[in-house]
């Protein structure tokens, strides 16, 4: 274990740093699902999964919410890795990225097992 120092002007405090509490699999189905959680990010997946790109502007049109709502969610996608977009101006193109998706489907089937 290591210890972090904090000077607050002439005193010293020194604070344990947290272990890590959960395993990397652990880690990897909460972020997973946290992505997952809402379910505008959940039709944007099942959207992205039918082809092969899609663009912001084509989502918008689908979508029942506001542009900048569409990019919040689109954002938290891209963060978790369950998408990846391109992004050429005036569009953004969103796709799909495989391989965490396969991963994420991997370790949810595991979890439920």
């Amino acid at each position: 274990m290591y210890s972090v120092r904090i000077f607050t002007n002439t005193k010293v405090i020194t604070m344990p740093t947290e272990t890590k509490k959960y395993t990397d699999k652990q880690e990897l189905i909460a972020k997973f699902s946290n992505a997952l959680g809402h379910p505008v990010r959940v039709a944007i997946l099942q959207q992205l999964s039918k082809q092969s790109c899609c663009f912001h502007g084509d989502m918008a049109e689908v979508l029942p919410i506001a542009n900048s709502t569409l990019s919040q969610h689109l954002k938290v996608l891209r963060e978790a890795g369950l998408i990846q977009g391109e992004i050429d101006p005036p569009k953004t193109k969103y796709c799909i990225n495989k391989d965490n998706w396969h991963l994420a489907k991997g370790l949810m089937i595991g979890f439920f097992d």
